[in-house]
């Protein structure tokens, strides 16, 4: 028998093919092994540090603080700030202002600190907010607690007002920030051919920040957040209502810088009473500041940065309206739609007890929207319950800051009454049964506002709804931009049909506003677009890109593109002392740089061609 040669034998002549599938997938399996190995195993030199700040004793289950007979901050021959509870009138603590040596001394002491913290690597301040990010979602229950205890706010306004925005602002720098502070290449021109032109963004130095109350946490760590990731040292001056919890927050930055191996005099938290203010705001040694406030205050600001030429970031209030567009077609809007439509405005207008720069102070709805709204938001105010969240159960609003703001609020809804609006609902201070002490406001709501109305041109900052009723596109236009502000604004509205889109996209052109959601509210904060607004809003951005580099030396540089080859050369005529035809001759270079006659010559070289 003859015996058959391999190649008649099938499993045989497949073998070579299968040996090489066998080799590819074992070194396929080999590659990943090594590179899961490396995951593994490498040093993250990002990585979050773990560190602890003690918590506040306030924060303690069973903690019972003093309640105070006349809850205010200024105490009568005594120069410390008295902190308290506005939802109880709990005493917190008495905290001791900084004077103007204490200024000096914290600007002195960030300005040594930030020589060196100018020179760090983008990944070395990552880690920095990593390090604070993960602190933060560790410790969302005791920061929530303490901006609660020190603001008056419920638990779930601190979380989104306050963690949610915060951890937000830290992932956006953390994942976007290098980006937008690398050198940026810029365009040359023909007769600059042989030019690089770049754009360094370089830290200022130490910067400040003057924030408000009403976000107490977020409001200081904001700022802190770019400053720091742009290389910067900061001061920060928070309000005197919020001095208390100040402390704590700033602890927590300087134990994230310090666990990562930096001075943690980079960062400074101050308050003081307006009698020391100037000395800060007017102070040589800051670069820039960002004022978070009031117009009146604002103004005052302005004029002391001014003494020192301090560039300025300023974000005031706002009258920022939501506006609601009936379809087109005349169609109703779906029930579900207006629910929901309505749920967002309840945020918009009670988040915080309305203490919100960019809470909804108007309801500008066309006919069909404005009679069902007002039957549903009627429904859902008269339900809210107010309290204490931190001691009491199922609390909808909590406390304002203070009662300085009470008769105001009474004065001129009753005026806004008296020219024919309709009080449905609030309109009046309460005395709590349970918290007597606590500075505590109706939910209110207030229909047929028209625009010639006190309230609806002054801000609020208060829980108050106030609902305009507008007839047309063009009307809601012309109402929304006739008070002198213009932060935000919500444009609400059907969006199926191409009429529908179009009517919403141009609202939001004509609003005049630095800052539009189409079919929600306030969602541009939520991720990280710039911040600010126009006319009597403030000028200027945070957040974004925009914010980061404006706490940038903004350095342009021009560099040789081939310094080996060719570099700028004077010509002869031109070159000093100039000799005869330099004239004509920079006339020449001129022409070649920017006359049209060489591209028409070329042009014409290309048609021949």
């Amino acid at each position: 028998m003859v015996e058959p040669t391999n190649h008649h034998r099938p499993g045989l002549a497949k073998l070579p093919v299968d040996l090489d599938i066998t080799t590819t997938v074992t070194a396929i399996a080999a590659l990943l092994a090594v590179w899961l190995a490396y995951r593994l195993l490498r040093i993250d030199a990002e990585k979050a540090v773990t560190f602890t700040v003690p918590a506040p004793e306030q924060t303690q289950a069973g903690w019972r603080g003093k309640t105070l007979d006349r809850p205010d901050i200024k105490v009568p021959g005594v120069t410390s700030i008295q902190c308290y509870a506005p939802a109880t009138g709990q005493l917190l603590a008495l905290v001791n202002p900084v004077t103007p040596a204490g200024i000096d001394r914290a600007v002195e002491k960030a300005t040594h600190a930030q020589i060196e913290w100018a020179r760090t690597t983008f990944a070395q301040r990552r880690r920095v907010l990593k390090t604070l990010l993960k602190f933060v979602l560790d410790q969302q229950e005791t920061i929530a607690r303490v901006a609660c205890l020190d603001s008056g706010k419920t638990r779930v306004d601190a979380i989104f007002g306050e963690l949610l925005v915060t951890a937000e602002k830290l992932k956006w720098t953390i994942n976007h920030g290098e980006a937008a502070l690398n050198a940026e290449r810029r365009p040359t021109n023909f007769l600059m051919f042989y030019k690089r032109n770049e754009v360094h963004y370089e830290p200022l130095g130490v910067v400040a920040a003057c924030v408000s109350w009403n976000y107490p946490f977020h409001n200081l760590i904001g700022p802190i957040i770019s400053a720091l990731f742009s290389g910067n040292a900061i001061v920060v001056k928070g309000s005197e209502q919020t001095a208390w919890s100040s402390a704590y927050f700033i602890s927590i930055v300087r134990g994230a810088l310090t666990a990562c191996g930096h001075n943690a005099d980079l960062v400074h938290s101050i308050s003081c009473w307006p009698s020391t203010a100037d000395h800060f705001t007017s102070h040589p040694g800051i670069a820039h500041m960002t004022f978070i406030g009031s117009r009146p205050i604002a103004h005052a600001v302005a004029k002391s940065a001014a003494k020192t030429l301090t560039p300025l970031c300023v974000e005031l209030g706002g009258k920022d309206a939501a506006i609601i567009l009936d379809n087109p077609t005349g169609v109703p809007e779906e029930p579900e739609a207006m629910t929901r439509i309505a749920s967002i405005l309840m945020r918009g207008v009670f988040q915080s007890a309305g203490q919100n720069c960019i809470g909804i102070e108007r309801v500008v709805a066309m006919p069909q929207a404005y009679n069902r709204l007002r039957n549903l938001l009627q429904e859902r105010i008269q339900k809210l319950r107010v309290g204490s969240d931190l001691n009491m159960d199922h609390v909808d609003m909590g406390a304002m800051i203070s009662p300085a703001s009470f008769d105001r609020l009474e004065k001129i809804i009753a005026e806004a009454v008296s020219q024919g609006a309709r009080l449905i609902a609030g309109g009046h201070r309460i005395e709590h049964a349970q918290y007597p002490h606590g500075h505590y406001f109706e939910p209110t709501l207030l229909v047929d506002v028209t625009p010639e109305m006190r309230i609806a041109q002054e801000e609020l900052f208060a829980p108050v709804c106030v609902m305009m009723r507008v007839d047309s596109v063009d009307d809601a236009i012309r109402v929304t931009n006739s008070t002198p502000y213009g932060l935000g604004c919500s444009v609400f509205g059907p969006n199926f049909s191409s009429a529908s889109r179009a009517q919403l996209r141009r609202v939001a052109n004509e609003v005049k506003s630095g800052m539009v959601a189409i079919n929600d509210f306030a969602v541009f904060y939520a991720v990280q677009l710039p911040f600010g607004g126009v006319r009597g809003s403030g000028y200027g951005r945070f957040a974004a890109e925009e914010g980061l580099r404006s706490l940038c030396n903004v350095k342009s540089v021009c560099v040789d593109r081939w310094p080996w080859l060719i570099g700028t050369s004077i010509p002869s005529k031109l070159d000093y002392p100039m000799q005869s035809g330099a004239f004509r001759m920079g006339q020449g270079v001129v022409e070649m740089g920017y006359a049209d006659s060489w591209m028409r010559m070329l042009g014409g070289v290309k048609k021949m061609i």
